[in-house]
């Protein structure tokens, strides 16, 4: 006689599969927002109720046995099934629906993401946003945040990382700035100039300049009278105001290039850029609400950063 499926079991057979497919108890537990214990304790009582050992265990990783393997295979295909009836049946599949939490730097809420929102709403009235517009870490399972955009790639496995664009760089500075001080020719001519650096907050160190010069890439340490931190607009908003030179990306700095209130110098030594990213953590199956947004920001960031 077949034994009865306990309901209990499918939340040790969840476990199971993070567990397995991170490689790690305490991977999985981080991801799920649980302690490597409880995760542990739960593939034990899975493996007593099988009869069956699931992973080789040692003090540094585990492995799936070739039960494991084999067990772990079939429990994929079932939670896919049990994941796909749900849908089906909440109406999700067809059209996102529900709050969509996100988390983006000041400079890329106000010049990039903003204007697609609109656009966004209307292709899926049922989603909600809400957008939190900061230049701090996040923890996505504290804070209860479904993507964030930030520049540079992810140190933590446990994000998913989908590029966005690569951001060009350019330097600039106010008409005025330079008819008072001249313009720069070469990057030896920075050190006769008010440079405005940005000072990253985590390192209290100021970021280099990117240039290229005859192919190579190269980084300059710049330094001035004024050092902006937090948010890197202050530097736009100081260069704007005549108070030096600002290296930013080609983004931000274009509607003041089209208006007159900056000027791009130093161009033959142009070229450089910085990664922007979305990142959300890793699941076995993305939320329907999160797969539209990334898919729907990617497609238009990637084009629009190609100059």
């Amino acid at each position: 006689m077949a034994r009865s499926f306990d309901p209990m079991q499918l939340g040790s057979i969840e476990l199971f599969c993070k567990a397995a497919e991170l490689s790690s108890f305490t991977a999985a537990a981080q991801a799920l927002g649980i302690t490597p214990a409880a995760v542990s304790r739960s593939v034990g009582r899975l493996e007593a109720r099988l009869g069956a050992r699931l992973f080789v265990r040692s003090t540094r990783q585990i492995r799936l046995t070739d039960d494991g393997r084999s067990y772990f295979e079939q429990c994929e295909q079932a939670l896919a099934q049990i994941e796909q009836a749900g849908r089906v049946v909440s109406g999700r599949q067809s059209e996102p629906s529900g709050t969509l939490r996100i988390s983006v730097p000041t400079t890329y809420a106000h010049h990039r993401l903003f204007p697609l929102l609109p656009a966004f709403s209307a292709a899926f009235p049922k989603l909600k946003l809400e957008v939190s517009v900061s230049n701090r870490n996040i923890d996505f399972v504290e804070e209860g945040f479904d993507l964030a955009i930030r520049l540079g790639a992810p140190v933590d496995s446990r994000l998913v990382s989908r590029p966005i664009e690569e951001a060009t760089l350019g330097v600039f500075a106010a008409p005025g700035y330079l008819k008072r001080r001249g313009t720069p020719a070469t990057l030896a001519d920075l050190r006769q100039h008010d440079c405005i650096p940005f000072v990253l907050p985590r390192t209290g160190r100021a970021v280099s300049w990117l240039f290229r010069e005859d192919g190579a890439d190269i980084e300059r340490a710049v330094d001035g009278p004024v050092r902006v931190l937090d948010d890197v607009l202050g530097c736009v908003n100081h260069a704007r105001a005549g108070g030096g030179l600002c290296q930013i990306y080609h983004f931000i700095a274009d509607a003041a290039v089209r208006s007159g209130e900056l000027k791009e110098v130093l161009k033959p030594f142009g070229g450089r850029s910085r990664p922007f990213t979305i990142l959300y953590p890793h699941n076995r199956h993305v939320a329907p609400r999160v797969r539209a947004f990334v898919d729907f920001v990617v497609a238009r960031l990637s084009v629009k950063s190609k100059r």
